[in-house]
């Protein structure tokens, strides 16, 4: 954190810095304590490499996430095969090379502190 000054900061997710919407879902993201940090509300249907993938350009979600999940199941396949599905209160850390998808009719709501500054975000 070499030359960091942490300053005390408040914002709320109501007022996001910047929104990004995308096919069944959107990012809303904030600018906050050197870093942005990431909500974004996945509804049924949505898949990765259906709704992202076309934005991304790459064969699989090249940004990592670090996420805390506060509502819906998300069934989440890495490129190595090893697949799992993270639901309310969950914590994932994903690296690079996955697929996603909402498991069920609940949207998917995560906050990602990681990856979150190039999610879906339109080169």
């Amino acid at each position: 954190m070499h030359g960091f000054k942490h300053t005390t900061e408040h914002k709320t997710f109501a007022k996001p810095d910047e929104v990004r919407e995308f096919p069944n879902g959107r990012a809303e993201i904030l600018a906050v304590g050197g870093a942005e940090v990431g909500r974004l509300t996945l509804q049924p249907g949505w898949r990765w490499s259906t709704d992202v993938k076309p934005l991304a350009k790459t064969s699989s979600c090249e940004a990592p996430h670090f996420q805390y999940h506060v509502s819906g199941k998300l069934a989440i396949r890495m490129d190595d095969g090893t697949e799992f599905i993270a639901g309310a209160g969950d914590i994932t850390s994903l690296p690079s090379g996955h697929d996603a998808w909402v498991v069920g009719n609940e949207p998917v709501v995560v906050v990602d502190w990681f990856g979150a500054s190039n999610y879906a975000k339109k080169m």
